[in-house]
């Protein structure tokens, strides 16, 4: 996988990592960098290999949000034009958020505007201490349109009302506080903390994994009535998959499954 903006790289574990590397931009996001982001996602999404995948940016930020020169380009557009951007970005997020393997955030930097939307979509989200967040598009005059529908459910209604409609500063504490990201290091210690939580993910069968997660979007939008109904056939199928199955017999006979990496 070649890209201009971004960079995508697998180890021997099936572990990706898919760098936003416009350093000098501080990873800020223009139409090449959404496109490019949204195939690779696509791609390692199909990968059978791949496990997990590590969400970071290179240099010292994270993202610092939509490249204001991109956004200025917009402004000459059409209104159909302006709209199939603004369409691209959130198919971009919702491309990353809808992964069938866990997204993990190292969070290694600032991350303003959709620089938030891109940790929302992150099922863990490991932040150095030492960063910046906030949520900056009323500053600018506009909205943080495409990012809320992550960040909302993220942070929740309260948070978000206290956050989107001041462009509050956040330190990195208070973006945990505010259930932005889940953990809070230092920067000397992201790695580790990254390689902990992959630590259990790669202990996990890759497809109760996909199941699991594919799980949690549905029973949270759905009745219990439905959510009872889907349920019990989806435990019959895991029971029925040659991953549950090897899983239970492993167990009994005190064996390794084949997808448990050490």
């Amino acid at each position: 996988m070649s890209y201009n903006t971004i960079n995508v790289t697998i180890d021997e574990r099936g572990v990706a990592t898919l760098l936003l590397n416009r350093p000098e931009k501080h990873n800020a996001m223009n139409d090449e960098l959404i496109r490019e982001v949204t195939e690779a996602a696509v791609e390692l999404d199909q990968n059978c290999e791949v496990r997990a995948v590590i969400l970071t940016g290179a240099g010292e930020s994270f993202c610092a949000g939509g490249d204001l020169k991109w956004m200025q380009g917009i402004f000459d557009q059409s209104r159909a034009e302006r709209v199939a951007d603004s369409a691209k970005l959130a198919n971009m997020l919702r491309t990353l958020n809808e992964l069938s393997k866990p997204l993990i955030g190292r969070i290694n930097g600032q991350a303003f505007g959709g620089g938030t939307g891109m940790i929302s979509v992150c099922d863990i989200a490991i932040a150095v201490d030492t960063a910046n967040f906030a949520l900056t598009e009323v500053r600018l005059g506009l909205t943080p349109a495409n990012i809320s529908t992550f960040v909302v459910e993220k942070m929740g209604r309260a948070n978000a009302r206290r956050t989107f409609l001041n462009a509050l500063p956040l330190t990195a504490a208070k973006a945990k506080d505010v259930c932005l990201v889940d953990e809070v290091v230092s920067p000397e210690e992201l790695d580790a903390a990254v390689e902990h939580e992959l630590k259990y993910v790669l202990q996990c069968g890759p497809g109760a994994i996909a199941a699991t997660k594919k799980l949690i979007f549905y029973v949270d939008s759905h009745d219990t009535d439905t959510n009872l109904h889907y349920t019990a056939n989806l435990l019959a199928d895991t029971w029925e998959s040659e991953e549950g199955q090897e899983g239970i017999r492993c167990f009994f006979a005190k064996e390794t499954p084949s997808w448990r990496k050490r």
